[in-house]
């Protein structure tokens, strides 16, 4: 299968097959290095010190782009994995919240607790669980829930833990180790921590240093060596791996990218293990992220149905006129 689907299993029903159309469109990493600085990801390691947008802001001035975002802020001493998307590629970060982040974490027990008792304590804490964002956030104060998928101590020493926490989008682990702390009976300060994971990017992945990024940007604009440049911005499509997809004809991409939402008489084929609901990436025949939608009908229900709308446009990456225009004006509103 294909680099960017979701994993290397991920078999496909084909319903239709179509020649693609060479002169428009371009395989992701294909794209010329100016193409690509417009529709890319950066996955830098952020130092602490600066803030998430101090980094952004040093990013965009770097590569010398109007437009560029980060997906899940970091606070300043906080450090790890900062995705920043370019240009076209902020559009696709939201893809970003679907999945999980894992931190390591280092906290400082305010009083002596036996070790047996705080790995007891601590597997209370997977699950759901109930938050409230600290006084000093940028999101509403009101409680939500969210999931602790796996929390385990990495080493010890003293009064000071080492904590790696793989847990869902939007959980503040200050306030999780707050809570451990209270729960203990002790109190608990978290005193450092990195985010080593988001979603399917972790650490095997090459994380950016803002130094190694100037280099890069010298030598091709210097000397013309790209190579470098290369192999630290991905193209968008690499975020959406995760996501089962849909392949649609040449014809219905100009449509989906004018606010169209998917027929199944557009579709060539689409992953085996779609479910009604699931966020699915819009693909081309280049493999070219179109679109982040939701699917209207689940893989066996794509296979038996001869129309009918596919999927619900979420967000749309690709820029209209990428692909010629090839509908009717009243289809854009079927």
């Amino acid at each position: 299968m294909n680099q960017f689907n979701s994993n290397s299993n991920n078999e496909r029903f084909v319903l239709n097959e179509e020649d693609d159309l060479v002169d428009f469109g371009s395989r992701p990493y294909d794209r010329t290095i100016p193409e690509l600085l417009n529709n890319g990801i950066i996955f830098v390691d952020k130092q602490s010190g600066p803030t998430s947008h101090q980094i952004v802001s040093w990013v965009r001035s770097m590569l010398n782009q109007n437009k560029a975002g980060h997906s899940g802020t970091l606070d300043p001493q906080v450090t790890g994995l900062l995705p920043i998307g370019l240009g076209d590629a902020t559009k696709a970060l939201s893809i970003l919240l679907y999945g999980s982040k894992e931190y390591v974490a280092i906290l400082r027990l305010h009083n002596d607790v036996n070790p047996d008792s705080f790995t007891t304590y601590l597997s209370e804490f997977t699950g759901k669980i109930f938050q409230k964002p600290p006084q000093r956030s940028a999101v509403k104060r009101r409680t939500r829930i969210r999931e602790i998928y796996d929390i385990k101590p990495l080493d010890s020493k003293g009064r000071l833990i080492c904590l790696k926490i793989l847990c869902e989008a939007g959980t503040y682990i200050r306030k999780l180790i707050y809570d451990i702390g209270e729960v203990l009976g002790c109190g608990a300060t978290m005193i450092e921590l990195r985010r080593t994971k988001v979603m399917h990017i972790d650490e095997n992945t090459k994380f950016v240093t803002l130094h190694d990024l100037n280099d890069a940007m010298f030598l091709w604009k210097s000397h013309n060596q790209d190579e470098k440049i290369r192999s630290l911005v991905k193209p968008v499509e690499f975020i959406s791996k995760p996501l089962n997809s849909i392949m649609l004809r040449s014809s219905a991409i100009d449509s989906i990218c004018h606010g169209a939402q998917l027929a199944i008489p557009g579709i060539l084929n689409f992953s085996k293990s779609i479910q009604k609901g699931d966020n699915i990436s819009l693909i081309s025949q280049k493999e070219e992220l179109i679109a982040i939608a939701k699917s209207e009908f689940s893989a066996i229900e794509l296979q038996e149905n001869k129309k009918g709308i596919a999927s619900i446009t979420q967000r749309v990456i690709m820029r209209p006129g990428t692909y010629p225009k090839m509908w009717k004006k009243n289809q854009i509103r079927e």
